[in-house]
């Protein structure tokens, strides 16, 4: 087996096998520890240690250790080529050990005319290796397939790592770094906006200006969309706040990935969403206005970009529900907001009082990205649906109205489900029209104990 030693051990992270073992063991035990599913895939940032360690162990600490391939894909920095490249090794060494690549994954790339082995690719390159001290700390018996990203279209792109995708036992591995050589200012405000496209999966003109890993997640973050996945934001910073230097930044940040059906927030963050709520609700019923936050005193995945409901009942009796279907703010804030907008602006309902609000039970539904459904008929459409899981958005004319999952509760049959949306949008129940569209998505829905 022939082995791609290592190129930037010694620079970028410590060559010695012990001092980089307790390195990587020490920045995932200081990561923020989230009892969430073991993701479908993340993005992690590939500078040396001492600058985006922390944020790359934030990411990497959510990997269950039961994935047994890792398709790892970041830019070329050095060497300038057409396609994506493969190594010319059977494996990638660093100072913990070598990882083989997937000998039939490999085998089955090179037939695609856009993959080519490209030893100039990795001679000097960075982007892979950094993150493989991370991967095999979490896992133990995985194969890599590692790819730099030339110059190539988002949609062949995509393609490929479509191929790629797998199952459970496949982890996805976006490298890419944000923002490079600004001042914090000016980085701190395009970092975030690239973290905007990232949260809701659109990686429409991103270029290297926003991140140097632009065309691999450009291509990931198509799929995203197709797939309906949901981004959840693990953390971010830039070298300025390690190195006390402001004027010539680089970003860094983290996500993970997930099937809309897997992901959910951490129980901790859960019950901040549940105070964010209620601490709305009394702010707005006794001081007249909602209380003002301070989104980076939120843990990470509550200041990215997510759409969220509340809903408010009493006596398990509906008293209000407001909420957002695609992510426009911070999920803190959105939380925050629909809660004021349930309680107070809901027009079926008169405003809720502050003596109501102790008698009033919380639910948050966080949703994922709407992906399209494609359906000949409304039969094909109906036999799609999953009852309990779904929720939908339809659109028809002028016509918009969207059922959150948790309707399957009194409509309980497909039939029932879809047209009883279209009377909710103000449409006939046997409404059918060429220009009809419907959207799936999936609500992470969690509550408050009911009062007693």
């Amino acid at each position: 087996m022939t082995v791609h030693a290592p190129v930037v051990a010694g620079t970028f992270y410590p060559a010695d096998s012990g001092a980089l073992g307790r390195q990587v063991e020490g920045l995932l035990a200081q990561a923020p520890a989230l009892e969430v599913p073991s993701p479908k895939a993340v993005i992690l940032p590939h500078a040396g240690y001492r600058f985006s360690g922390a944020v790359a162990a934030a990411g990497a600490a959510v990997i269950g250790t039961g994935i047994r391939r890792a398709v790892v894909l970041g830019p070329s920095h050095r060497h300038g080529f057409k396609g994506v490249a493969l190594p010319v090794e059977d494996a990638l060494a660093t100072p913990l050990g070598d990882v083989p690549l997937d000998a039939a994954a490999r085998d089955m790339l090179l037939k695609h005319p856009d993959v080519s082995i490209v030893p100039e690719a990795f001679a000097q390159e960075h982007s892979i290796e950094v993150e493989l001290p991370f991967l095999q700390s979490r896992l133990s018996g995985f194969t890599l397939v590692p790819l730099i990203v030339g110059d190539i279209g988002t949609e062949a792109l995509a393609g490929i790592l479509e191929t790629l995708w797998g199952g459970d036992e496949t982890l996805i591995v976006i490298s890419t770094d944000l923002t490079h050589f600004l001042t914090a200012g000016e980085a701190e405000k395009i970092d975030l906006a690239t973290a905007h496209k990232i949260e809701t999966g659109n990686g429409a003109e991103l270029s290297g200006r926003q991140a140097c890993g632009h065309r691999p997640l450009a291509a990931f973050l198509e799929i995203v969309a197709k797939k309906g996945l949901r981004l959840t934001r693990l953390a971010m910073t830039h070298s300025g706040k390690i190195t006390g230097d402001m004027s010539r930044v680089v970003g860094y940040g983290a996500w993970m990935a997930h099937d809309a059906e897997a992901a959910r927030l951490s129980p901790s963050h859960r019950a901040t969403a549940l105070r964010v709520a209620r601490q709305a609700l009394e702010s707005r019923a006794n001081r007249g206005k909602p209380p003002a936050i301070n989104l980076d005193s939120f843990p990470a995945p509550l200041q990215g970009i997510a759409p969220a409901f509340v809903t408010l009942t009493q006596n398990g009796r509906l008293r209000g529900c407001i909420g957002s279907l695609q992510g426009h703010q911070p999920l803190a804030q959105d939380i925050l907001s629909n809660a004021v907008k349930a309680g107070f602006e809901d027009p079926r309902f008169k405003a809720i009082t502050a003596p109501e609000i102790a008698n009033t039970q919380i639910e948050i539904a966080i949703l994922s990205a709407p992906a399209p459904m494609s359906f000949t008929d409304q039969n094909d459409l109906l036999g799609q649906l999953r009852p309990g899981q779904d929720g939908l958005i339809l659109r028809s004319g002028r016509h918009r109205g969207t059922f959150l999952p948790k309707v399957w509760d009194n409509l309980d049959t497909p039939e029932k489900f879809f047209n009883g949306l279209k009377v909710k949008a103000g449409l006939p129940n046997d409404h059918w029209s060429d220009d009809l569209q419907v959207l799936r998505y999936i609500a992470e829905s969690f509550a408050e104990t009911a009062p007693s």
